[in-house]
């Protein structure tokens, strides 16, 4: 039998610093969203679901997105999105969650297939960059409940995975998951 992993993109926030919602911004003639979702499909994720928020009938409007879930509580952080995104995956058969955040465009398909590749129900592993820990995180199935109880205001993962054993996936000579928060740290157009 083979593992699946699904990949679970979180890019429901308004974007403030940006001054616009990140999922909007363009990068190389593409959206950010839709690189991203790239990303986790071309490394091994199935199915990839994407959580809107701000601005989501314009982001559907215009990315070409497999599955989209809308947070009607985005304003509230990316805990309710994590909280939303699992609840969508709860619905497949995927064994685990490879999660991404829609800022950051350095995250390639190598990083994610690193993780992937280690998928199972009871696995928690997340990318490490020169001793930090960084995106994508992959979250076994066994723990999405337990994460969900946790992701709260603008708090993802992080308080399930201090307290639990998290196996570090070095990433650093494939990948980099600094976030593109400011127009001044992006290098691609933004219309």
């Amino acid at each position: 039998m083979t593992v699946t992993a699904a990949g679970l993109l979180l890019a429901a926030g308004a974007g403030r610093r940006y001054g616009m919602p990140k999922a909007l911004v363009r990068r190389d003639g593409r959206l950010l969203v839709e690189h991203a979702a790239a990303t986790l499909r071309d490394g091994g994720c199935a199915p990839v679901v994407v959580v809107l928020g701000a601005a989501a009938d314009q982001v559907q409007a215009e990315a070409r997105l497999d599955r989209a879930v809308v947070n009607p509580d985005w304003p509230t952080g990316m805990g309710s999105s994590l909280r939303a995104g699992l609840a969508a995956l709860a619905a497949t058969d995927a064994e685990a969650a490879v999660v991404l955040l829609v800022d950051q465009p350095g995250v390639t398909a190598a990083a994610v297939r690193r993780l992937v590749a280690l998928s199972g129900p009871d696995v928690l592993a997340m990318a490490g960059y020169a001793g930090r820990r960084g995106h994508p995180v992959l979250l076994g199935r066994d723990h999405w409940a337990g994460v969900a109880g946790l992701a709260t205001g603008d708090v993802g993962a992080r308080p399930y995975l201090s307290a639990h054993p998290v196996r570090i996936v070095p990433c650093e000579d494939v990948a980099d998951d600094r976030d593109v928060d400011t127009p001044e740290e992006h290098t691609g157009s933004h219309a």
